[in-house]
């Protein structure tokens, strides 16, 4: 049996993948079998010319955006505590991951402890000028996340990402 450890730790990551109802003031769920939206007070991303993105913060200082996964948008939470990118499994579904198939036998250590969630491997991510390629994702139950965390499985394929003037600058 195939265990791989993820680690989620950081100030949202560890309450929302462990308390969905506190995520929900940072992530708004409409309606079941919808991903997060982004709350109204985030700005959204703005594109700089060729390979850029700059991201305003939303409430609390978190950096919320629309990302394209697999062709197809869902909104989530930029967070560099969290080893990969993760999404629950409604938002899996719809974004096109065969979810039937999946074996939910990594673990993944949150705050408030372990987890059992699958790997996949995303196709695409993007978001405004930037795609990435081959980007691990783990799914993870709907009761233990409320949305779609962007992690370093991203971020790391990203040429720089940096914090400045209160804006995540990403850069690819």
């Amino acid at each position: 049996m195939l265990v791989r450890m993820a680690v989620f730790a950081g100030g949202i990551v560890g309450a929302a993948m462990v308390l969905p109802g506190l995520a929900t003031s940072y992530l708004d769920r409409p309606q079941a079998n919808q991903s997060a939206a982004r709350p109204a007070q985030a700005s959204p991303a703005k594109y700089t010319g060729g390979k850029g993105v700059i991201m305003q913060p939303g409430p609390g200082g978190h950096f919320f955006g629309t990302f394209t996964i697999n062709g197809r948008k869902a909104d989530g939470l930029v967070d560099t505590g969290a080893s990969v990118v993760a999404i629950n499994i409604s938002t899996a579904r719809r974004l096109g991951v065969a979810t039937a198939s999946l074996s939910f036998d990594a673990k993944v250590n949150t705050a408030n402890g372990i987890v059992k969630a699958a790997v996949v491997m995303l196709d695409r991510v993007e978001i405004g000028t930037i795609t990435v390629k081959s980007v691990e994702a783990m799914v993870l139950p709907d009761k233990s996340l409320s949305g779609m965390l962007v992690g370093m499985s991203f971020l790391n394929k990203l040429s720089s990402y940096r914090v400045e003037n209160g804006a995540l600058h990403l850069t690819r």
